[in-house]
Formats: C-alpha cells, structure tokens, sequence
C-alpha cells in the first residue's frame, strides 16, 4: 500500500468526518448556549471528568478563553467543577444535572440522524462499518 495515497485517503476521510459532524450537529445543541460552548459540553460528556487544560487542548483555545467560557457553562448550571482529593490545587470539570439532561437530547437528536443516514445499510455492511469504526478507533484515533 502506497502510504501517501493512504494518508491523503486520511485527510480526505477526516474533512468528510467534520462537515458530517457539522451537518449532524448543527439543529441539536440548544439555542442558549454559543457553538463554542456546545463543544465543550460535548467534550466533557464524552470525556468527563476532563481538566481545564485538556480542554483547551482540544478545543485549540487559550487557557483563560477556555476558562471564560467555563465559567459562563457554570453560571448557567450546565457544568461543575471538583478538586482532585490527592491535588487539591487540580480541578475536574464534569457536567451538571442539567449538563447532562441537554447532552442527552443533543444526542438523541444526532442519534436520530445518525440512525436516518443508515437505514438502507444492511446488516453486513453494519457489521463492517462497526469493525472499521473499532479499529479506526484503536488505531488512528488513540
């Protein structure tokens, strides 16, 4: 296998992946909260409990953009905060009741779509899409 036909296999399949994330995405976070902080939510319910650090990692912002928009989830009792009992200086961010109500409606309505967009798959082909989803997990997206 030629491994630069692969890799721009891989960018393409990675810019595919965000516009249909996007597209899955865009009707389902709630109209109270900015794209910006339904990413973060979405972040810490698929990761939580997640420092402030790794989440601006992964949302490639700074660290006091990242802890404005914290503090502004907080303040609409959408996410909280928790010290590390062996570090008490270390926080851990998690969601809220109410953090977790609305990521489950986010999440059935991508469910939704996601169940819409394949419902002319045969089981086959859903069975080999789940083994490439598996092993795209353990291998590309560690």
């Amino acid at each position: 296998m030629d491994r630069n036909i692969m890799f721009h296999k891989f960018v393409a399949f990675t810019a595919a992946v965000h516009q249909i994330a996007n597209d899955m995405t865009k009707d389902a976070r709630s109209e109270t909260i900015t794209l910006v902080q339904y990413k973060i939510l979405e972040y810490i319910a698929i990761n939580q409990p997640v420092t402030l650090s790794e989440i601006s990692e992964c949302m490639h912002m700074s660290m006091p953009n990242t802890s404005r928009e914290l503090r502004k989830l907080s303040d609409k009792q959408l996410c909280e905060k928790a010290a590390d009992t062996e570090d008490r200086r270390k926080q851990f961010i998690r969601l809220s009741e109410k953090g977790e109500a609305m990521m489950k409606e986010a999440f059935q309505s991508i469910e939704a779509r996601f169940i819409k967009r394949i419902e002319t798959v045969s089981d086959e082909e859903l069975n080999e899409i789940e083994h490439a989803l598996d092993l795209l997990h353990t291998k590309i997206f560690y």
